[in-house]
């Protein structure tokens, strides 16, 4: 039932509005000043709130203001008296949805106090769907605690907040478009679109062409003029996947965009505005391919504002037992299986395996095992063949054992092999020969 509570000093008054407005299937509160009402709205949440201007510890237009700030989805209708319209004014700049004058009002609130219920129940609407894009697109949707994924997801957090272009680095399969979607759904672009391109997806003039639009005739098939993504994305966000494979004529547009949110369509020699948030990501190594001649330096340091670098599985492997239960969990729920373990050595062979692949890797093979199990706990014979012969082999070889023990102490150095002799309590040299020996990479 829609709630509406009622705030007036005068007894009598409050009491007739109440009856009036409950007779239409409304559930009402009445307070008698503005402390009272902020109590009231701190437990209950209300679609409408009606308030006299005059009241007893505050006047009804700062009131106005005080709810509007607190509780932006309630709509708010005044009362006033007569000759002071501007009162009611005040109060609509502060947020109020409407105002009425007393005496002149008993047969206009039920219409207004509909359409300000619509127009309540419309805004919870919204707001509520935005928590839950938030929640499947947001930072929570990012699992890991690894010291090197939280200074990310911070980094995220922060830049998200603002307008700042940023850079997203990486391995392929780490998760970048994760994070792009993380940003934009946690920034104030959130309700305006996303638009994703891959860069690598498209030859150089049907990228443009993606881009930037064209007219009618721009090309032979052109038959109709056609709005590019940049356009799409207007007002939101634009990711650009795999920057680091976009041609460098492509670059230098890109480029212009970024320094006067100005753009030609394809075969049109009037520019167009454009109002967007670039997201850019990349697994190459972008000084190195401007030292090639491949990336434009000037591009690059516009991209650059903010970077962020999303680090490999192999550098966040504490990570790989909370992500793969993570995946048990969203694969048994899509084949309606009900898989919730994995045994020891199952384990043991993840967090073993190299993951070129990052968790995107991950992701394919716990869905794989998920498919193939046929109880709820997942075991070694469910893995890939080369998958078991390169991370499972035979526990119990000591030389396997020392080989084990090197490898994770060199992923908990991050590859500092000083670091790693010191831990090992070894020599340098004897570290060198080992990982040579047992060809660790």
């Amino acid at each position: 039932m829609n709630k509406v509570l009622i705030i007036d000093d005068e007894i009598n008054l409050r009491g007739l509005l109440a009856r009036i407005i409950q007779l239409e299937g409304y559930s009402v509160a009445q307070a008698d000043n503005g402390k009272n009402a902020l109590k009231l709205l701190e437990h209950e949440v209300f679609q409408v709130v009606i308030t006299d201007v005059k009241l007893p510890d505050i006047n009804g237009v700062d009131l106005t203001a005080k709810i509007k700030s607190s509780y932006p989805n309630t709509e708010i209708i005044v009362l006033t008296a007569y000759g002071t319209i501007q009162d009611g004014v005040k109060a609509i700049k502060n947020g109020a949805f409407n105002y009425l004058t007393k005496g002149d009002h008993q047969g206009k609130i039920i219409p207004l106090v509909s359409q300000a219920t619509e127009k309540a129940l419309l805004q919870q609407k919204v707001s509520d769907l935005e928590k839950r894009l938030t929640r499947k697109f947001g930072f929570d949707q990012i699992s890991g605690s690894s010291r090197a994924i939280v200074n990310a997801i911070e980094l995220a957090r922060k830049v998200a907040a603002t307008d700042t272009t940023v850079l997203i680095l990486g391995e392929t399969g780490v998760g970048k478009e994760v994070f792009a979607e993380a940003i934009h759904y946690e920034s104030p672009r959130k309700t305006k679109p996303l638009v994703a391109l891959n860069c690598s997806a498209f030859a150089k003039e049907l990228l443009e062409s993606e881009l930037f639009g064209h007219a009618e005739g721009a090309f032979t098939g052109a038959t109709k003029a056609k709005k590019g993504l940049l356009e799409e994305a207007h007002e939101g966000t634009l990711f650009l996947d795999e920057i680091g494979e976009m041609n460098i004529d492509l670059q230098a547009k890109i480029l212009r965009v970024l320094e006067t949110s100005e753009f030609y369509r394809v075969g049109e020699s009037k520019s167009r505005k454009v109002n967007i948030r670039l997201i850019a990501a990349t697994n190459r190594d972008l000084e190195k391919e401007i030292k090639n001649g491949k990336f434009r330096e000037d591009l690059f340091y516009r991209l650059s504002v903010f970077t962020i670098h999303i680090p490999s599985l192999r550098e966040r492997s504490e990570d790989i037992e909370t992500l793969a239960h993570y995946f048990i969990q969203q694969f048994s729920a899509k084949t309606n299986k009900q898989v919730k373990l994995m045994d020891e050595d199952f384990l043991k062979a993840l967090q073993l395996h190299p993951w070129k692949g990052n968790i995107r890797e991950l992701k394919n093979v716990i869905e794989r095992c998920v498919i193939l199990v046929d109880g709820n706990k997942l075991g070694t014979a469910l893995l890939p063949f080369d998958f078991n012969t390169s991370s499972n082999p035979n526990i119990f070889d000591l030389a396997v054992i020392e080989k084990n023990h090197i490898q994770k102490v060199l992923r908990h150095t991050h590859g500092n092999k000083t670091e790693a002799a010191r831990l090992l309590n070894i020599g340098l040299t004897t570290l060198y020969r080992k990982i040579q020996d047992y060809e660790i990479n």
